[in-house]
């Protein structure tokens, strides 16, 4: 055989090697392709589910924090909690019990990590802060109960007039270095409080309540309820009557905040 005729046979055997190898590289490369696409959907997924999840962990427990609050209320009262509390996104809603006879109170807290009800470590805690505290108490009479409510017929009381909006009449009154600036909305009496240097801020601060009201509901008081708001954060505190039972929320540095607590009571 001429060296001709054995060169063809070895051109094409090793034309069909380099052809086999081409074809098993572009499997191996389409394989690891599609493997690496899995993973990355596998990993969106995860990532889905564990934003999904931790959502779910949080608005279950704060209606878990709050029904375990019920329970652990050794008492006869007909206590009504609020449906939620305003708590600062990624903490918990937790919270002390206390009853003495005719009375409970409730202090709320937002804590960074998940704490029972009545850990005992809330009391020094540096990882919860206070948000509310709620004290229920049961008087002899209806007439009892209502002496307790601060009411006012802000209209009958004189002051200068003020523009609320929402045709809502405000009036204005100074005195002793406060000044504070008083409506009537229904069974309800509430007055913004700032001080003599700052007069026009207790007229902003009704003009937000007001306006906050016109779309948040207060509870229904029987037979009425108070609200004093503060610009310094320093006396939020908001009182109202049901029959024999006073509900008093205070302990609120967000005069905002104290307002959106009391409306969680009526929804």
């Amino acid at each position: 055989m001429t060296k001709k005729g054995l060169l063809l046979p070895l051109l094409l055997i090793s034309a069909s090697l380099v052809g086999a190898c081409t074809t098993d590289n572009d499997d191996n490369t389409k394989i690891q392709n599609n493997q690496q696409e899995e993973d990355q959907q596998n990993d969106k997924t995860d990532d889905t589910s564990e934003t999904k999840s931790e959502e779910t962990v949080a608005a279950i427990t704060q209606a878990e924090a709050l029904k375990n609050v019920k329970e652990q209320l050794e008492t006869d009262l007909a206590v009504v909690l609020p449906k939620e509390l305003p708590i600062t996104e990624g903490t918990f809603l937790t919270a002390t019990t206390k009853v003495e006879g005719t009375q409970v109170e409730i202090v709320f807290f937002e804590s960074e990590k998940y704490m029972p009800i009545n850990d005992i470590k809330l009391k020094n805690s540096t990882d919860a802060t206070v948000i509310a505290k709620l004290l229920v108490t049961q008087y002899g009479s209806v007439a009892e109960a209502s002496e307790q409510i601060a009411f006012e017929d802000y209209s009958q009381n004189g002051g200068q007039q003020v523009n609320l909006g929402y045709n809502i009449k405000g009036y204005q009154d100074a005195g002793a270095g406060s000044v504070w600036t008083g409506w009537n909305e229904g069974r309800w009496a509430l007055a913004a409080h700032t001080r003599t240097d700052n007069p026009q801020a207790s007229v902003e601060l009704a003009k937000q309540a007001v306006k906050y009201l016109e779309t948040h509901t207060l509870p229904i008081p029987s037979q009425n309820g108070f609200a004093h708001l503060d610009v310094y954060k320093s006396g939020n505190l908001i009182v109202w009557q049901e029959g024999k039972l006073v509900y008093t929320l205070d302990s609120i540095k967000e005069p905002m905040t104290a307002l959106a607590i009391a409306t969680a009571f009526s929804r």
